[in-house]
């Protein structure tokens, strides 16, 4: 929720709109013209622009927007992996976003991971993160790493650019799959559809259209009901990756209607799971985390 903030500006400190709420509500001036182009400011009880003078004496309210970090949700289910003084490993469940879009929203992992780790609010460039170092889509469940210090975040994040984190995903695709590979294909974002990514086979369009590299190995497990349950690995990681290349290749998701994925019975959401995780502790230890299949996908497995 807003915050009403009122304060009256002192003798001296008259001045221009927006170098007065900066001083005086402790903003860089940036934020303070936001607030003002928001319609958040008002000089006693009156909207004004930006560049409007100020006298000493008169009275400035602003409208506080929410804060950026999650609001803290200890209640919600998210199981903890593990957790020291460097680092947090949770098992997000479906349907949960990893952190918030825009402020004061609720509901997701790190609204969760906050509520239990109140430091997390401070950690990382981005604080509606609440420490997340990488993020999974709603539906995924699986393992989320967290960073407790702005230290340990820098050195997460700089594995993750490098490619030297393992992620591991269990996924189940339509069709029937007999060998493992590789699919090396940038994605971009679909023209026709903002929610979806596609994989881009031509190197000039995908240059026109900042596609993004993206690397997904996968090796079959085994086969069911004319399904295949696949290991698969991604050192990078862009938006819907695996989704958009197993689409490419004819073998989608189950239950990703998104990307043509044929639906199972009794299952709300796409065959896709976090299952391992692997990186380099701050610690100077190597560490590595894993995670059975929820109870959907494996019920719905086992149905096969």
């Amino acid at each position: 929720m807003s915050e009403l903030d009122e304060r009256q500006v002192p003798d001296g400190a008259a001045d221009r709109l927006d170098k007065v709420v900066a001083k005086l509500f402790g903003v860089s001036r940036g934020r303070a013209m936001d607030w003002i182009a928001e319609g958040r400011v008002r000089i006693d009880g009156k909207r004004a622009p930006k560049g409007a003078p100020v006298p000493a004496g008169a009275r400035i309210s602003v409208e506080r927007p929410p804060p950026d970090q999650p609001e803290p949700q200890p209640e919600l289910a998210i199981r903890i992996v593990h957790a020291d003084q460097h680092v947090i490993v949770a098992d997000k469940p479906a349907g949960m976003p990893s952190h918030p879009l825009k402020p004061g929203e609720k509901g997701t992992a790190a609204n969760a991971l906050v509520g239990r780790f109140p430091e997390l609010a401070s950690v990382g460039p981005s604080l509606r993160e609440g420490g997340l170092v990488h993020r999974l889509d709603t539906d995924t469940s699986g393992l989320l790493l967290a960073a407790r210090t702005d230290a340990a975040y820098r050195m997460l994040r700089a594995q993750f650019t490098a490619r030297t984190v393992e992620k591991g995903y269990l996924a189940l695709a339509a069709g029937e799959l007999h060998a493992g590979g590789e699919i090396a294909l940038p994605l971009a974002h679909d023209p026709h559809d903002a929610r979806r990514m596609m994989a881009i086979s031509d190197p000039l369009y995908g240059e026109a259209h900042a596609a993004r590299a993206a690397v997904t190995r996968f090796a079959p497990v085994e086969r069911r009901g004319g399904f295949t349950l696949l290991e698969i690995e991604i050192p990078t990681g862009v938006m819907h990756q695996i989704r958009a290349h197993l689409a490419f290749i004819g073998h989608p998701l189950a239950g990703d209607a998104l990307y043509g994925g044929p639906l199972l019975a009794g299952l709300g959401r796409h065959f896709l799971h976090a299952a391992r995780l692997a990186f380099a502790h701050p610690d100077g230890s190597r560490a590595r985390y894993e995670s059975p299949l929820p109870p959907d996908l494996a019920t719905a497995l086992a149905a096969l």
